[in-house]
């Protein structure tokens, strides 16, 4: 629940901002100048401000649509993301946001106008197919309840048949696309790891049976699925773990409503993981078979190798090639 609430002035008026102030009476409402004054003050504790995060409404004023990073292509020689928030509900250990920002209370930029007129901008320039990715900097949908963010977004992409845009998440809000009528250039991509992992690494966020029952009801009502297993984690039960998980989410899914399958190995930035390492120094997971390469830190090369390649096998047992989508350390 959140109980504070930060407020830029410039925004204080903003329909967004008055309908989300109005939502929430009772809690403890601040007003500042600029968001950063709060998220961005040092000798911050992420861990503990992780246990009861704010919430800051503020203005975005640049970089509102940027090229997305090479590993999240599925298809499209164009490719950006967006991102109305920064921070996440949930406390994935893996999670890259917790080495990059200093806070860890949730921002949520109420300006979306500015968001679509650059999306639109972006759709106008090209002739080519276009994807847009949400969920780069956030959880896209774990704060549905409070950012209404799809019933803004939805009908800006619904009208533009020449883009893609993929909803990344790991949450079960589901009611808004459940009363949505669905359409062809939308796909709603959940990310998995196997229960156990889950269980130990990604704390809050929704079990994997919950995960598969939200996928199940949405195909049910015509939507397309994205299935990401991204970041793979090693353990030394990995190929059991995984061939489980495949089967669990791959049979269970309408194959005519997956759109894609993608893959992708466990890396962070050297900054990043030295400061998980340091917020989280009995954390099995930074002290696994990891190695330095080019400034990002990844498993040793021939472990990351092996589980690859051994799930790429036990996916393609499931799924046409040309859905599959995976990282480019498979050999």
């Amino acid at each position: 629940m959140i109980k504070t609430i930060y407020i830029e002035k410039q925004i204080a008026n903003h329909p967004r901002t008055r309908e989300i102030l109005a939502r929430f009476p009772d809690t403890t409402q601040i007003y500042c100048d600029r968001y950063g004054e709060i998220f961005n003050r040092k000798a911050q504790s992420f861990r503990l401000q992780k246990k009861q995060p704010a919430l800051i409404l503020a203005k975005k004023h640049k970089g509102f649509v940027l090229p997305a990073p090479e590993a999240y292509g599925i298809g499209a020689k164009e490719n950006y993301y967006f991102s109305h928030m920064m921070n996440c509900l949930y406390d994935c250990r893996y999670c890259f946001l917790q080495g990059m920002y200093r806070s860890a209370h949730y921002v949520l930029f109420v300006n979306y106008e500015d968001f679509a007129n650059e999306i639109e901008n972006k759709i106008q320039k090209t002739d080519e197919e276009i994807h847009f990715f949400s969920g780069y900097d956030c959880d896209s949908l774990a704060l549905e309840p409070v950012t209404n963010f799809l019933e803004y977004f939805l009908p800006i992409f619904r009208k533009h048949h020449k883009t893609l845009l993929e909803i990344r998440t790991k949450s079960t809000q589901i009611r808004t696309l459940l009363n949505t009528e669905p359409f062809e250039n939308c796909v709603l991509a959940w990310s998995f790891t196997p229960d156990e992992i889950a269980a130990a690494l990604e704390h809050k966020t929704p079990s994997v049976e919950r995960r598969i029952e939200a996928i199940a009801k949405l195909q049910e009502k015509g939507w397309h699925i994205g299935l990401r297993f991204d970041p793979l984690i090693y353990s030394s039960e990995y190929q059991s773990q995984y061939r489980k998980l495949f089967a669990d989410t791959l049979q269970r899914c309408n194959p005519e409503l997956l759109h894609s399958v993608t893959l992708g190995s466990f890396r962070l930035p050297k900054g990043y993981f030295k400061s998980l390492q340091k917020m989280y120094p009995d954390e099995r997971l930074f002290s696994s078979p990891l190695e330095e390469t080019n400034g990002m830190f990844g498993y040793k090369a021939q472990i990351q190798s092996e589980m690859l390649n051994f799930c790429r096998k036990e996916i393609l047992n499931y799924i046409p090639e040309k859905i599959f989508f995976p990282c480019h350390d498979i050999l």
